[in-house]
């Protein structure tokens, strides 16, 4: 069982990229973490489903947030 402080956490840093992944007409789901990998996977829909730089958001953008802010996150996967 994850604690919901980290889950609570990576939400919250989401919601600070959210905006920013909107106003490209896309958005992105939290669908799980898994704490002894260090991986959380996250759901992008809308635009950013068949945008060719969604890659980049999930590792440029959205994975070197999420390690920056929280050490246990190691990597950010796309389901």
């Amino acid at each position: 069982m994850v604690a919901a402080t980290t889950l609570e956490q990576i939400e919250a840093v989401i919601e600070e990229i959210r905006p920013a992944v909107r106003a490209d007409g896309g958005d992105v789901e939290l669908v799980g973490f898994d704490p002894e990998e260090g991986r959380v996977e996250l759901r992008l829909v809308g635009a950013c489903h068949s945008c060719p730089y969604s890659l980049l958001t999930l590792k440029g953008g959205i994975e070197h947030r999420l390690r920056n802010v929280l050490p246990g996150v190691k990597t950010v996967v796309a389901v």
